[in-house]
């Protein structure tokens, strides 16, 4: 959701904005994790972080460069 304010989904329901990572650990541990849990949960992804976030970086992107120009 791109809203984020109290009940919007119904009377005690929250709406939480976050991360495909945070997202994933949520789903994983079924509630929000503490900061340290969170830390410890995504610390597999570092060694890929390069290919995982590349696209986050597409204006570094050759393909990019070429359509934009």
């Amino acid at each position: 959701s791109t809203r984020n304010f109290p009940n919007r989904l119904g009377n005690n329901a929250d709406v939480y904005l976050s991360s495909a990572e945070l997202a994933a650990v949520v789903a994983s541990i079924g509630r929000l994790p503490t900061v340290a849990e969170y830390l410890e949960a995504v610390a597999g992804i570092k060694p890929m972080a390069a290919e995982i976030y590349r696209y986050l970086n597409f204006h570094e992107m050759d393909e990019y460069r070429r359509t934009a120009s």
